[in-house]
């Protein structure tokens, strides 16, 4: 008899600890599809927060009925960067929402040929890669072409071949430099209603010429850009290591 019960408690026992086990793998499991739920409505909303306005597309609607062209919002990395902001960042992707690449099309921070910062705008973030931009001021985007000897001068541009000529090309650009009396620098101040041009090399798979303006500014700093791909040089040479 004793024999029996123990026999049925330890049966108890164990059909106990085998609902809870499964309890708790479902459980998990569950956590796990909540988690998941939650990411892909994260990276929703971040895509809402990060898009311009349908008032901004409106604006540009010719520009966007063109091939390689867009409009996008950038977010000033002091404020939305996590590297930078330690305590609430308020965007979770790579680089706050600071970045975008013109030829991979998104803002994820890698390979990427913009950046908004306190303020200003650069080219060029890693290794060897390094970039040239200028303002034309307030000319229509939609007027810049190669036929402007500004814009030619980007496109002549032969990019650099080998790492150390690229780090000098780097530094030239850091400080200005005159490339057949153009002015180009690596960085440059935001200023609405205004045209600039870019070259973004990125070895070894990436070199555009972009032409963009600056359409507007809103109130947490973030800019919307519009902006058309003149040229993919692409692949770029690589660089010898």
């Amino acid at each position: 008899m004793k024999r029996t019960f123990r026999l049925f408690f330890l049966l108890i026992l164990t059909v106990a600890f085998g609902l809870t086990a499964f309890g708790q793998n479902t459980s998990r499991e569950t956590l796990r599809d909540q988690i998941q739920a939650r990411r892909a409505e994260l990276a929703a909303l971040e895509k809402e927060f990060l898009a311009p306005t349908a008032e901004d597309r409106s604006d540009f609607a010719g520009l966007l009925s063109q091939p390689n062209t867009g409009v996008i919002r950038l977010l000033p990395r002091e404020k939305y960067d996590d590297q930078i902001v330690k305590n609430k960042p308020t965007i979770s992707m790579r680089g706050g929402g600071a970045y975008y690449s013109f030829k991979r099309l998104t803002h994820e921070y890698g390979r990427s040929d913009i950046e908004l910062n306190s303020g200003e705008l650069s080219v060029g973030f890693a290794g060897a890669d390094y970039g040239m931009m200028m303002k034309l001021g307030d000319i229509a985007i939609e007027d810049v072409s190669s036929e402007l000897p500004a814009v030619r001068t980007l496109l002549e541009y032969v990019s650099a071949k080998t790492e150390a000529d690229a780090r000098v090309e780097y530094r030239k650009f850091g400080m200005g430099t005159d490339v057949q009396g153009f002015m180009f620098k690596n960085r440059l101040p935001v200023e609405v209603q205004t045209t600039y041009l870019l070259r973004s090399i990125g070895f070894p798979d990436s070199d555009v010429a972009v032409a963009f303006r600056i359409a507007r500014k809103d109130t947490d700093g973030s800019v919307i850009l519009a902006y058309k791909l003149l040229k993919d040089f692409s692949p770029a040479k690589t660089v010898s290591r």
